[in-house]
């Protein structure tokens, strides 16, 4: 008797076998272990703030530590305090009432993402994703079944989509949009008139945004933020609220996010990180409430320094020929269009995408920069200024002889 026929499995799931790997964290992760190994890199990859956490902060955090109240678990949507203090920040910074009930507090920022599109998106389902965008955005929309239908603006737009584009790329399919204002990766802050008209028409067509707030209170020039439940209040039964304390505080080692969405969503991406991690650290919950409670001076001391290091940023790359920028107005990155490099001889090189223009940057002056495939179509480069002034000046500067 013949045996039995095998047939190989695959080892690995499809669904994660489809995943891509984070372009800014492999960025960073490279320049990190090239500085490590005595290499003078300058990394410009990763978006987290180089201040530490506020000295008010970590106290909480040491205080939290010895009290063994912090030593057990605690409920899975995290601790009644803090969904209080989110509430109260929420009408502070927002202008408009939520209730406590309405808060899920996630492991960081990307549990907030993955979870928002797990709760409310099925398979066969679009969602509108205007690009440029946050390299976790699609992959998030495709493990929870979904897919993720581009809306490209460029530069000759400042990266900004009009409601038109919208229209154009909906179908019956949409159930959802991505909305990021202040934009990660590109600097972009949509106006108030900019972000009513797209709530509207949301609204109109019965599509659930998802807005992720995090860069809220990094916003430059005459920039403003606006929260898009604030300009349309009639979004609030489809549409989810993304934030977290990484970027305004300093605090992306701490992983405390949130979101914020009607009762049932709420439920159910309980219900999933009740299986999936059930709570938040319990000090950093005690952090967050430390930083949402206390007074924003050490948040406006931050955005001066970032400010500071745009103005220069911007000024040097405007320098350099080939490299077109729009002024970012919020966030900490700023985006050009390297196009007009693309195609030229550097050092006996000739890139034709900005992932192989990265990788001649890295390469040859020691300079980490995040190419735009990361985030959309070729032809760009993202640039965080979370950083040093020297740093920074000391790596644009090699970017600018490099491509002189």
């Amino acid at each position: 008797m013949s045996a039995p026929t095998i047939i190989p499995k695959p080892r690995v799931s499809a669904r994660l076998a489809a995943i891509a790997e984070s372009a800014t964290l492999a960025v960073d992760a490279k320049a990190k272990a090239l500085k490590a190994a005595g290499r003078p890199v300058i990394g410009f990859g990763a978006g987290e703030p180089d201040f530490p956490t506020p000295d008010y902060i970590v106290e909480a955090a040491v205080a939290a530590a010895k009290d063994p109240a912090n030593h057990r678990y605690t409920p899975a949507k995290g601790m009644p305090a803090l969904r209080e203090a989110i509430a109260a920040k929420t009408l502070r910074d927002s202008g408009y009432e939520v209730s406590p009930d309405a808060v899920l507090v996630t492991n960081g920022g990307k549990q907030a993402v993955y979870e928002a599109f797990a709760s409310i998106i099925n398979p066969g389902d679009e969602v509108l994703l205007p690009a440029p965008y946050w390299t976790t955005y699609p992959e998030a929309i495709k493990l929870a079944g979904g897919r993720p239908v581009e809306v490209f603006a460029g530069v000759e737009q400042e990266y900004l989509v009009t409601v038109e584009q919208l229209e154009a790329a909906r179908t019956e399919h949409t159930k959802a949009l991505l909305f990021c204002s202040p934009s990660n990766p590109t600097g972009a802050v949509y106006s108030a008139e900019q972000t009513e008209e797209i709530g509207r028409w949301a609204l109109e067509h019965g599509i659930w945004v998802v807005t992720d707030e995090i860069y809220e209170h990094l916003v430059y020039d005459d920039a403003v933020f606006t929260p898009i439940q604030r300009v349309v209040p009639e979004l609030v039964d489809t549409s989810i609220v993304l934030n977290g304390v990484a970027k305004t505080y300093a605090m992306t080692g701490w992983r405390v996010g949130w979101m914020i969405g009607p009762a049932d969503v709420i439920k159910a991406a309980t219900n999933l990180q009740s299986h999936l991690t059930s709570n938040v650290a319990n000090v950093s919950q005690r952090a967050a409430i430390a930083a949402l409670t206390g007074d924003l001076s050490a948040v406006a001391m931050m955005r001066t320094a970032f400010d500071r290091r745009r103005r220069t940023m911007v000024e040097m790359l405007r320098a350099i020929d080939g490299v077109t920028l729009p002024t970012p107005r919020g966030a900490f990155y700023a985006y050009p269009s390297v196009e007009g490099v693309l195609g030229r001889t550097i050092r006996g090189r000739t890139p034709t995408t900005s992932a192989e223009l990265a990788a001649l940057i890295l390469e040859e002056v020691e300079v980490a920069v995040v190419p735009g495939e990361a985030f959309g179509p070729s032809g760009f480069l993202r640039l965080s200024y979370a950083l040093g002034d020297e740093d920074l000046a000391e790596g644009v500067g090699r970017i600018q002889e490099l491509l002189a």
